[in-house]
């Protein structure tokens, strides 16, 4: 489970790791705003690297990835992004595209920009769509709007309230669920302030896209998540031409740590209903 590097199309540094079949599909995991590839949990990847070709993802300004000063507005860019990890890991076709919160929207900066060619479906966790005011696709929560804007700031004292308010948002309070949020805390207090604002500095919209999809998608959705409000995924849901939707009553923001089981069964159940992949075993990629 090395860590791999690619390079997105302005020159940062975008580091995934790959686990599993190197034959399997490739299942390619986006996290979300202020997060990183380990979000998921590793019996969430072990799950899905029993069957699949996992490919986790550091966004950029995240993780491991590099956090370029500037870049974080344009689509295009986080296309680029998505499209330099599959062409490094020679995936060109067959790909499943998962993405929790903001990782939805990169999901849809990505199709938007590089077409469905590479891409069998699409998975939709808790996720914004689009963002920016008045957009149905891109709607926050409570906890998300009482943590603005002080979830951005420098200033420790502030950023540390405000994250910490989330409490229990992004896991629910499923048995374990203390240790994943701390571990979620975490990694929003390591993400760098300017990029936690920079990631909410545009508005874009991708209605049209989703009305014209032409891949399957599944959009997973708790009904009591406060960071990522559920219209957001019943938007998306209603305009994709062929979705299946999966509302959790009760549960968050987070559905695989709530309950991971039922998320990777969930899940497997859509990929492997896309059928068999076809194309061959991919050769090694990226850097490092």
């Amino acid at each position: 489970m090395a860590l791999r590097e690619t390079t997105g199309i302005d020159g940062t540094d975008i580091v995934y790791r790959v686990t599993g079949p190197a034959d399997g599909r490739p299942l390619v995991l986006l996290h979300g705003w202020a997060q990183s590839m380990s979000c998921w949990g590793p019996g969430v990847l072990d799950a899905f690297a029993a069957a699949y070709r996992v490919i986790a993802v550091d966004l950029r300004g995240h993780g491991y990835s590099g956090a370029p000063e500037a870049g974080y507005d344009d689509p295009k860019i986080w296309a680029g992004d998505v499209a330099a990890v599959l062409a490094a890991e020679h995936v060109d076709g067959g790909a499943v595209l998962v993405g929790w919160s903001y990782g939805g929207l990169v999901i849809a900066d990505y199709l938007a920009e590089c077409g469905t060619d590479a891409v069998a479906g699409i998975v939709l966790v808790g996720a914004i769509t689009s963002i920016g005011r008045g957009q149905k696709g891109g709607r926050v929560g409570a906890a998300m709007r009482d943590a603005m804007p002080a979830a951005l700031s420098e200033d420790p004292r502030e950023a540390i309230r405000a994250l910490g308010s989330f409490g229990n948002a992004l896991t629910g309070a499923a048995e374990g669920a203390g240790v994943a949020s701390q571990a979620l805390f975490g990694a929003s207090l390591s993400t760098p302030p300017r990029v936690r604002a920079a990631l909410f500095a545009r508005e874009t919209g991708h209605d049209d896209l989703l009305t014209d999809l032409d891949v399957p998608a599944l959009v997973l959705h708790g009904t009591a998540d406060t960071v990522v409000d559920v219209s957001a995924g019943r938007h998306a849901a209603e305009l994709l031409p062929n979705a299946t939707a999966s509302f959790w009553e009760g549960v968050g923001h987070g559905p695989f740590v709530e309950d991971p089981a039922r998320f990777v069964a969930e899940v497997g159940a859509f990929v492997d209903a896309l059928g068999r992949v076809s194309a061959a075993a991919p050769a090694p990629g990226g850097r490092g």
